[in-house]
């Protein structure tokens, strides 16, 4: 059958009260940004709690595809919408039978097979309540096809009649992802590596509606441009879901190299990652962000205990740090990585500079007045070298 509707079903937007309507409004803006991308024409309707999109001369699971990728979007129903007609009424029981009835013919050529009609009233001008519509829609099936047999408890296929402003039948809801529409939670900036936990952080902090920057710190000649070139590819998967992000790529080589010769090797990893987010958090500000995102996860490395994430957290000025992974598992993490399909990129074996400089016997406690001290050995060049590094960065501008 070849549909030209769908109706868009959303969940925590429908409690937003007055202030639905501006989540709406990002919700259809997200979706004309995707489908701007596909063949066809398409027409955006927004009436009583729904958004419909009418569509013309279009490759279906292209357009799947693309409203997938859409956060804020729970639903995607694939439909047949019925218009009122010239005196703005709705078909009656009989005309409304007979055009489920097509619409079943249209899309199952098997009707050896159990359903259920469920019927939605919201229109209550409508001469008969929900349970009277859907037993006499039923029995008319029925009569049109008797190898069809009614299951009210399992059935095969649930067939949704709602009657609204316009009748939707429709007997399909293909998952979209969930959460807010980008843009309505501000701008966040996330540490991005090469690794497979800071992208997730990066999908699942865009998925409560926050626009993302970017942060890359890169180690030449220490790092290859393959290395780099893995973060953009990890940073434009982000992008399919959120349009458009800057990505920050920090020459991070002279900070290392000087904090390898001033400070104890234990404590590189901690004070590399201190000075990393100094520079994120002073990138933040610049770009107007509301906080930093990393895709740390307590205990998973030496850099990632209670006592190491104080020690970063403590050189962030007022800035929040969002750790949107901090209880997952790392089966949970390759999971979500896997769905977006960001895992085949970020296991390329094309190290960052995190990696690189690593100590072997790494400090997982490190204590603050320690590690305080150990910084003024920095003191003679390190604000010069953040500000070249500062001066010198490379924004790249990606979308999908």
């Amino acid at each position: 059958m070849q549909y030209h509707a769908f109706v868009i079903k959303y969940a925590e937007i429908g409690i937003k009260g007055k202030n639905r309507y501006l989540f709406e409004q990002a919700l259809v803006s997200q979706m004309e940004r995707v489908l701007a991308k596909c063949e066809g024409t398409f027409k955006f309707f927004r009436v009583s709690g729904r958004i419909y999109v009418n569509a013309e001369n279009f490759d279906f699971d292209e357009v799947i595809a693309a409203l997938q990728t859409v956060f804020g979007i729970t639903g995607i129903c694939p439909a047949v919408c019925i218009e009122r007609d010239g005196d703005n009424k709705l078909p009656d029981i009989n005309g409304l039978s007979q055009e489920v009835i097509k619409f079943i013919d249209g899309v199952y050529a098997d009707k050896n097979m159990t359903f259920k009609i469920k019927v939605r009233r919201v229109d209550k001008t409508y001469p008969l309540d929900s349970m009277e519509a859907a037993a006499e829609i039923g029995a008319q099936v029925l009569d049109a096809y008797p190898e069809m047999k009614v299951d009210v408890k399992n059935p095969d296929v649930l067939i949704n009649v709602e009657i609204r402003e316009k009748v939707n039948i429709f007997s399909e809801i293909i998952p979209g992802p969930g959460g807010m529409p980008t843009g309505t939670s501000g701008r966040a900036c996330l540490l991005l590596s090469g690794g497979i936990d800071s992208p997730v952080a990066g999908y699942m902090i865009a998925k409560r509606g926050a626009e993302i920057e970017a942060v890359y710190f890169n180690a030449p000649p220490y790092t290859s441009e393959r290395a780099k070139q893995k973060v953009v590819d990890l940073a434009k998967v982000i992008a399919k879901y959120t349009g458009k992000v800057n990505l920050h790529v920090i020459n991070f080589t002279d900070i290392q190299m000087y904090i390898y010769e001033k400070c104890p090797h234990d404590e590189l990893t901690i004070i590399m990652r201190r000075y990393m987010m100094r520079i994120a958090d002073m990138i933040a500000e610049k770009t107007g962000c509301k906080g930093l995102v990393t895709g740390e996860s307590i205990g998973q490395v030496a850099s990632q205990t209670m006592e190491s994430l104080m020690a970063t957290d403590e050189v962030v000025t007022d800035m929040p740090v969002y750790r949107p992974l901090i209880a997952f598992d790392k089966q949970d993490i390759v999971d979500i990585s896997l769905k977006i399909d960001a895992y085949e990129t970020s296991i390329l074996p094309y190290e960052d500079c995190c990696t690189i400089f690593v100590a072997k016997h790494p400090v997982t406690k490190p204590l603050l007045p320690v590690i305080r001290a150990h910084e003024k050995n920095l003191s003679e060049k390190i604000d010069e070298l953040v500000q070249t590094a500062l001066d010198t960065d490379e924004v790249i501008t990606l979308e999908a």
